[in-house]
């Protein structure tokens, strides 16, 4: 059934059918006047033969644009009627100028030739009026102008339009139009009757799209700002270099009329009173920066480069103090003991003053003959806590002399030490380079911290690039590889700490003298605690104006119970636990102002006694002997332990984490307890009789060394001849097959182990006589040392009654031979 249709704008009647022309990639909506190109064959059918249906026809929008021929399928089912105005044809292809009325549904569609004919049922706008719409359609072209005013592309016409008022239904409709949405979006709006409806969906939209394109101008508006201060950069740079030129041939300095960061620069680097090599490269590199751009990645790199070269200390120093009286006092008011490495600190700082006063005297008599001066790379040896970084700051202090610190333990980067090419990003100098920058002379006491922990890996040998800072034939022109000039590294003093020195390699070590500090005794533990701890840590934590003082007995029981190491740092943290404690006591009652630490008070505070009096054993004991060690963090006694199982084979085993070097000792004291046997009175086929099994206590902890031979050797004898080892009696010494006891290293460390474990006797080699100079007074005053040789002389010592024993075990097995021989 034919549905009439009425034109909306002239109320002229239609024909019940009418052409229709699918569209694509656009939605035609009612009040537009759109010109549109129709290219298809059946499309320029259809136009061509509107004339016969009052210029009318339909328009529907594909819902695949890419479909070439569609089918009634690929249509939508609401369109809108256009009326055609003026028509053109070039070339086969139709340009039509159409004027869109109304909106439509599709009821009937007649797939016929050469164009395609539809029944239509015209679509009425409803809720086109009340105040919400009028508020809505006021609301809306108002966004409309603002986005045409961000940029949104608009026919000026339809703009001037829209503003000088139109219906809300035409309005919706005209916006809608332009939106750039999808093209299902905009369908949907087509084929909404309500204005309201549509009103609210086009400014929904429209909102969205305002905010892209406020976001794209403030984009656009910075970026032309940008472009814009690049260009006038550029261009007043380009102004100044010719201006520069023209000075220059003038003969005229530009310094003092050059601003900002880079004539700053220039101000350091002259300041800086570079060498003349170093100069050189750097009036070259800031040419360079100067003519780049400041955007210029590298410009940034290029800028950090100068600015560690003006930061140098080139030709900045410390005036140095050589009273050596005052050098005296320090080093005594701030370390207790530690005699021997004062006078040798002592001696240096001595040697330094005529030296000094050696090249002043030159200088005066203008002597050009290059100095002899060879500076002395010390090098601190001992365990942890014993003062050795703090008489670094005592050095540096007597001199003064500016302090740098540097902790080595774990770096295993060669570029830590001679620094990283310029060429990586995040490059940066070496630590030599960076320590000498922040000290800022070119003449501080340098400490290099824990040099036995370097490593090494893919990276490099860190101890390797030490070896030309730490000579001084090279480090006069130390070449970073960052800085990429020599920097005179002669003035400045390089103290080195360890722990040990079996760590560093050979080469380095050759450049280093030794200087050792061994533990301290319990009696330079207590003056340290007494004059230095106590007070420092009244002051930490706030008791220094209280009346806080400490016993003698109570610090010695610190010592003694509380703490068993060659340092003092845990005798130091022992004396924080006891003042925090009272800090409490004092914060909680503020009635209290006074306070005596005693020995009682120490238990209190501290709980549970961690360590007995004395270490060595508490009786006598058959196959236990007593030997002494040298350990990274001083000396300690260790104990040899023999068990013997009959029914075996002579099988020696060996326990407690032992080296291989302790091992092979143990099996030379084993075969020469065998040797001797018969002489002790010893069955000589016990090795076919019996098991034997060398144990060191603490096995978690590895063990090595031969200075342990003599006390293993010893355990054995008394395990065999079943006599007991005298318990205060402790020995070290290396033991060969034929019995001779020989020299032994960590001496000092060894006796103040032993001294300190309430051992009364100790039995050294001879050959170690030489070093009793080193041990304190005190320790040589308690301990009977006795210098062996021998085994037979080690043994009559620490055995009970040894010389008896063996006397009467050799008649019992002179008699039993003799009855053997009587019966056979």
């Amino acid at each position: 059934m034919a549905v009439s249709l009425t034109n909306s704008s002239d109320n002229e009647q239609l024909p019940s059918y009418i052409p229709v022309v699918p569209v694509r990639d656009v939605v035609i909506f009612p009040h537009t006047e759109p010109v549109l190109t129709f290219g298809r064959e059946k499309s320029v059918a259809a136009v061509e033969a509107a004339a016969h249906y009052q210029d009318t026809i339909c328009l529907v929008t594909q819902k695949d644009a890419e479909v070439a021929q569609p089918t009634p399928e690929d249509l939508y089912e609401y369109g809108v009627l256009v009326k055609i105005q003026k028509v053109l044809t070039i070339e086969g292809v139709i340009h039509a100028l159409v004027k869109a009325t109304d909106r439509v549904k599709i009821t009937h569609l007649q797939p016929s030739d050469p164009f395609w004919l539809v029944q239509t049922e015209l679509l009425y706008d409803t809720d086109a009026d009340g105040d919400e719409v009028a508020a809505m359609s006021k609301h809306l072209t108002s966004m409309f102008k603002q986005a045409v005013n961000l940029g949104k592309g608009v026919d000026l016409g339809v703009f001037m339009r829209l503003m000088s008022g139109v219906s809300a239904a035409e309005l919706a409709d005209q916006v809608a139009s332009v939106l750039d949405i999808a093209m299902a979006e905009k369908q949907q709006i087509l084929e909404t009757q309500s204005v309201k409806d549509r009103l609210n969906m086009v400014i929904n939209h429209l909102s969205h799209e305002l905010k892209v394109l406020e976001l794209e101008h403030s984009i656009a508006s910075k970026t032309q700002k940008r472009i814009n201060k690049s260009m006038r950069e550029a261009v007043l740079r380009e102004r100044r270099r010719t201006i520069d030129g023209e000075l220059n041939a003038l003969g005229a300095d530009t310094d003092e009329e050059d601003g900002g960061d880079l004539a700053e620069l220039k101000k350091k680097l002259k300041a800086a009173k570079l060498p003349k090599e170093v100069k050189e490269k750097a009036d070259k590199e800031l040419k360079r920066l100067g003519a780049m751009s400041p955007h210029n990645p590298e410009a940034a790199h290029l800028r950090n480069y100068l600015e560690w070269l003006s930061d140098m200390p080139w030709k900045k120093y410390s005036k140095e103090n050589h009273d050596l009286k005052r050098a005296i006092d320090i080093l005594e008011s701030e370390h207790y003991g530690l005699d021997k490495v004062k006078e040798r600190i002592i001696e240096q700082l001595a040697v330094m003053t005529l030296q000094s006063d050696a090249e002043s005297g030159k200088k005066k008599k203008k002597d050009k003959s290059e100095s002899q001066i060879t500076p002395t790379i010390l090098c601190f040896v001992g365990p942890p806590g014993v003062g050795k970084t703090s008489i670094g700051k005592s050095i540096a202090k007597s001199l003064n002399r500016e302090f740098v610190r540097v902790s080595l333990g774990g770096v295993r980067d060669e570029a830590e030490i001679r620094g990283h090419r310029r060429t990586y990003i995040g490059a940066l100098p070496g630590r030599i380079v960076q320590g000498i920058k922040n000290a800022g002379t070119n003449n501080p006491v340098f400490m290099l911290d824990e040099i036995d922990k370097l490593a090494s890996d893919m990276r490099g040998d860190p101890s390797s690039a030490l070896l030309e800072v730490l000579d001084s034939e090279q480090n006069k022109e130390f070449s970073d590889h960052y800085l990429e000039v020599p920097f005179d590294l002669s003035k400045v003093i390089f103290i080195a700490t360890a722990n040990v020195l079996g760590s560093i390699p050979y080469a380095l070590r050759d450049r280093l003298e030794i200087i050792r500090f061994s533990g301290y005794t319990e009696d330079e533990k207590f003056h340290i605690a007494r004059n230095y701890l106590w007070g420092k840590q009244l002051l930490a934590h706030g008791l220094i104006n209280k009346d806080v003082t400490i016993t003698d007995e109570a610090i010695y029981k610190a010592i003694n119970r509380y703490t068993r190491e060659a340092g003092v740092r845990e005798l130091d943290r022992t004396l924080a636990t006891i003042c925090r404690k009272i800090a409490r006591q004092i914060a909680e009652d503020n009635g209290i102002d006074s306070k005596n630490v005693t020995e009682a008070d120490v238990r209190s505070y501290l709980g549970p006694e961690k360590f007995t009096s004395q270490l060595a054993e508490t009786e006598d004991a058959i196959g236990v002997a007593t030997g002494l060690a040298y350990t990274p963090v001083g000396g300690d006694i260790l104990f040899i332990e023999v068990a013997l199982m009959p029914g075996g084979k002579g099988t020696l085993t060996l326990t407690g984490q032992l080296g291989e070097v302790m091992k092979e000792s143990a099996k030379a004291a084993f075969s020469y307890v065998r040797t001797r046997s018969y002489d002790w009175g010893v069955d000589p086929e016990f090795a076919q009789k019996l098991d034997v099994h060398v144990h060191v206590p603490e096995g978690a902890i590895p063990k090595d060394g031969p200075s342990a031979g003599a006390a293993i050797a010893t355990a054995l004898t008394s395990a065999l001849t079943k006599i007991p080892v005298r318990r205060y009696v402790a020995m070290t010494g290396e033991i060969t097959l034929r019995g001779r006891v020989t020299e032994i290293g960590g001496l000092k460390e060894k006796l103040i182990a032993a001294h300190r474990a309430g051992i009364t006797k100790v039995l050294i080699p001879a050959q170690n006589e030489k070093d009793l100079e080193e041990i304190p007074d005190k320790v040589r005053e308690e301990l009977e040392i006795v210098f062996v040789s021998h085994l037979d002389e080690v043994l009559p010592h620490a055995l009970e009654n040894f010389e008896k024993e063996v006397a009467d075990r050799k008649a019992i097995m002179s008699k039993e031979e003799k009855g053997v021989a009587a019966i056979h």
